[in-house]
């Protein structure tokens, strides 16, 4: 039985990796994850008993509880017996709503198992998909809950046979996804509830068991119904026969690799490094003697303590006063305390070796993503793959404090909220001087404005949403001449869009800018149909996904402008010749130059202009136009609904993509522009009689129409204090 233990007779189990599991709990909004968590705090007695299933204890933001959902991922240690041999099973709890999906990405980092929660009416939904598809990508093994089974009772009254066949639905809509995401080696993941690897019950009553524990203590589908006819007598009987705390740790300890295992096969894919040197071969074999390996998931404020970062130690151990070099910031910084969570606490821990989670002091350079090594292994050191998330920041407002003195309190404090959460992005606006902050949805970014007041004591006026475009072009530009303020440096450019594959390569991560160019050159050539010699060309790849290649040759003193020049692409691609909206999806291509002598005629005040006037007028001549965020969405609703939902999404842009038939229930897949979608849920709502429920999830960009695209280029440049219209040709190159 799981059960709370001090912090130093966890220190003795977790030196030995084959008690210790990292386990997290992934889910759907509202499918039950925290409740879930709760019960095994519980049983750890972290928190009381009679108020497991509603105490959310991991949701310790005031704003989590208000809500009922995880807005942070939270972590703990729980100690748990199996066969009669201790175990330390290292939780964390992820948020499941999609606007903080970065965080569910950065936690499943440190994880080598994930128990996935599904709601036993709703099924797999939108978010479990995606949540699913992470894990596969992290190489994380998923295992199955499915909750909520009291509902299949109560409320739709199912009997024992359709209940065991609502089970074989759900199982066989998770083993498509694991088939479908999974890569060759790892689809023996598939779950077999004969084995044990689902679990069904209901968390808020804290019963559960798997087909293994049901046929060893004798429950029939049959009891479950007859407890639930009993009331809260059979429930408890129900409880102690087949407590959900031990079906679940049982699964875990059985199912989930511990880290040893875990790293062997992990590591050569989430490590950039030389999996030759003695860096790569200490985390595989998560050796507590080898160099220390830090991963940063997760970065928070503590109000006293100041910026604690947490993660997994890969290798090595983490002790006080341990050197550190933060390979992405490139600086390194001394650890001044390790920790362990507990719930919400951290407790001050000697050491923590290769194989856990841990929380430290004194990394107040880190960042989420960051990898920290021992600095004595900074010759082999290399950041882990960049994280994959699966939405970005789509949507933006305009803050103001509305106590005026209070302006740079604010400023410091959402450069404290983006710290702790990567995915909000803050801005000034040069022209208005207006602060923005971009966030995944408009959750995302109610939720940032509350944790300012709690947390900061700001209060803050918000402007109403508005939806973050991207610019991009449909067709090949003629290549345009650059020419610096003083005319002695002139560019030859063109531009014109990257295709599809390529376009994949890089939100995947299989291409990147830190890559070696000979094997990016080789994946460009064999995956996405590039010249091999245009691809070892590359000089730069930026955040939004676009390319600059030089296909120059015996350019005198290009070279030594070379890094000017893609500064002044990059700043090019971050605001576009439209709107002053970052561009996408763009090459950009030098096919001549000609650069002074001397380099006090060739500085960035001569180069900047030049370059970034020919990639507009390249951009402007190219079918440019906006691209808008589309979002999936995918509902469950009565039959009766189907007609309703679709003349919704006609209205508004949307597009239906597929309905599927569920018996009585329809299952509509359908994508809509972010535009649109802001009062959404309450047509929904009102049109389904609040019988339907979804989930929505960022799908693509895409081009807005024609007919909208003039007035919507003015409306932003308007509200962004420019000219009402994009800069001429003329303007920019000069005839």
């Amino acid at each position: 039985m799981a059960r709370f233990k001090m912090v130093s007779e966890i220190e003795k189990i977790m030196s030995n990796l084959e008690q210790v599991r990292n386990i997290g709990i992934i889910a759907h909004v509202d499918h039950g994850k925290t409740t879930t968590s709760d019960s095994l705090l519980a049983a750890a007695g972290m928190i009381s008993d009679r108020i497991a299933g509603e105490a959310l204890a991991l949701d310790f933001l005031t704003v989590e509880k208000q809500r009922g959902i995880t807005v942070k991922s939270a972590n703990v240690s729980l100690y748990h017996e199996y066969k009669g041999k201790p175990y330390i099973i290292n939780l964390i709890d992820t948020p499941g709503h999609v606007d903080f999906s970065g965080k569910v990405t950065r936690s499943l980092r440190v994880l080598d198992g994930a128990i996935v929660v599904v709601d036993a009416v709703e099924g797999v939904m939108t978010q479990t998909e995606t949540v699913i598809r992470q894990s596969l990508e992290e190489r994380v093994r998923p295992l199955l809950f499915i909750n909520k089974v009291d509902r299949l009772i109560k409320e739709l009254k199912y009997t024992p046979e359709q209940i065991q066949q609502r089970f074989i639905e759900v199982i066989r809509e998770v083993n498509n996804l694991i088939d479908m995401y999974a890569e060759p080696q790892f689809k023996k993941w598939k779950l077999n509830p004969a084995e044990g690897t689902v679990a069904f019950g209901s968390a808020r009553d804290r019963w559960g068991f798997t087909i293994p524990l049901a046929a060893k203590r004798g429950i029939k589908i049959k009891d479950v119904i007859d407890a639930y006819n009993k009331g809260k007598e059979g429930l408890r009987e129900l409880e102690k026969k087949a407590p959900l705390h031990e079906t679940l740790l049982d699964m875990v300890v059985r199912f989930v690799p511990n880290p040893r295992e875990a790293q062997k096969y992990r590591i050569e894919k989430l490590w950039k490094g030389d999996l030759s040197s003695p860096l790569a071969k200490a985390m595989m074999e998560a050796d507590p003697n080898g160099p220390v390996v830090f991963f940063i998931n997760d970065i928070r404020i503590d109000p006293h303590a100041g910026l604690v970062a947490t993660g997994r130690v890969f290798s090595g151990t983490l002790k006080p006063g341990k050197e550190l070099w933060l390979v992405n910031g490139r600086i390194a910084q001394k650890v001044l305390q390790v920790s362990l969570y507990m719930g919400p606490y951290r407790e001050v821990t000697k050491s923590v070796s290769a194989g856990n989670i841990a929380a430290v002091l004194g990394l107040d350079k880190a960042r989420a993503g960051e990898t920290a090594v021992d600095i004595d292994a900074k010759e082999y050191a290399a950041p882990f793959e960049r994280l994959h998330y699966v939405s970005e920041p789509v949507v933006t407002i305009a803050v103001e404090p509305k106590r005026p003195q209070e302006l740079t309190k604010m400023i410091e404090a959402l450069r404290k909220l983006s710290i702790e959460d990567p995915n909000l992005v803050v801005k000034i606006n040069e022209e208005t001087g207006e602060y923005l902050l971009s966030g995944m949805g408009p959750l995302h970014l109610e939720i940032a404005l509350q944790l300012l007041k709690e947390n900061y004591n700001i209060e803050v006026k918000a402007s109403p949403p508005i939806v973050v475009y991207r610019e991009g072009v449909r067709a090949a530009s003629k290549v345009f001449e650059g020419k610096s303020p003083n005319k002695h440096n002139r560019f030859y450019i063109s531009v014109e869009p990257l295709n599809e594959e390529t376009l994949k390569l890089m939100q995947e991560g299989e291409i990147g800018e830190d890559q070696d160019t000979k094997e990016r050159a080789k994946i460009l050539r064999d995956k996405a149909g590039w010249e091999h010699e245009e691809a070892r060309r590359i000089w730069a790849i930026d955040e939004n996904l676009n390319i600059f290649v030089n296909r120059t040759s015996g350019i005198q003193h290009l070279r030594e402008v070379e890094d000017t020049i893609i500064q002044a692409f990059r700043l090019a691609m971050r605001e576009g010749p439209l709107a002053a909206e970052p561009v996408r999806g763009v090459k950009v291509v030098l096919h001549d130059a000609m650069v002074h002598e001397d380099p006090a005629h060739r500085g960035p005040a001569q180069i900047y202009p030049a370059v970034r006037n020919a990639i507009y007028a390249g951009i402007l001549t190219a079918r440019p136009t906006l691209l808008e965020p589309i979002q999936k969405l995918d509902i469950r609703t009565p039959m009766d609904y189907v007609s309703s939902i679709a003349s919704v999404i006609a209205k508004r842009r949307g597009k239906m993509l597929d309905v599927i038939g569920m018996g009585p229930v329809a299952r509509v897949i359908a994508e809509i522009p972010v535009a649109e979608t802001f009062d959404l849920a309450a047509e929904l709502r009102s049109v389904t009689a609040g019988r339907a429920f979804w989930g929505t999830e960022f799908s693509r960009w895409a081009p807005v129409p024609d007919s909208m695209l003039n007035d919507l280029i003015k409306k932003i440049r308007e509200r962004k204090g420019l000219p009402p219209h994009p800069p001429r040709l003329e303007d920019l190159i000069g005839f």
